[in-house]
């Protein structure tokens, strides 16, 4: 007598398990991360990060609770310029460039548009935060 054996192999989407990154602790808003201050958990939680370089020096938007995933909009460049820091505003135009001291009104990391009164005029004006914290502003870009 033959057996025939049927073997049922049950194939269904599989998902891999991803790690996903959580706080570690309670941090307030305007913390830079450091490799502290979150963990990776065995666990594939919707939205979650997932890279550890993609955290460590970036800077709490708003307060992140232990145990809680972080996720990308948690997160902002960190600033390098603070509200009412006196930075150094170059005006360029035309191959013309002035340089004069200005007061942030906001606070930004690098590449972030802030708003800063030029201390000489008076002068509310727009610019770039540069990589060194000079903030540069176009001629034309006054208001």
């Amino acid at each position: 007598m033959r057996v025939l054996v049927l073997v049922l192999a049950v194939a269904g989407p599989q998902m891999a398990a991803a790690d996903s990154i959580v706080a570690t602790r309670t941090i307030r808003a305007q913390t830079v991360l450091t490799a502290e201050d979150f963990t990776l958990v065995d666990a594939d939680i919707p939205g979650a990060l997932t890279d550890p370089v993609a955290v460590v020096g970036q800077e709490a938007r708003v307060t992140l609770y232990a145990g809680r995933p972080i996720v990308a909009s948690d997160l902002v460049s960190a600033a390098l310029v603070e509200r009412n820091q006196t930075v150094s505003l170059v005006f360029r135009s035309a191959g013309l460039s002035i340089l004069t001291e200005g007061g942030a009104l906001t606070r930004g990391g690098v590449g972030d548009q802030i708003k800063v009164m030029n201390l000489a005029s008076r002068m509310t004006v727009t610019g770039i935060i540069g990589t060194d914290g000079t903030v540069l502003v176009n001629a034309g870009n006054e208001g």
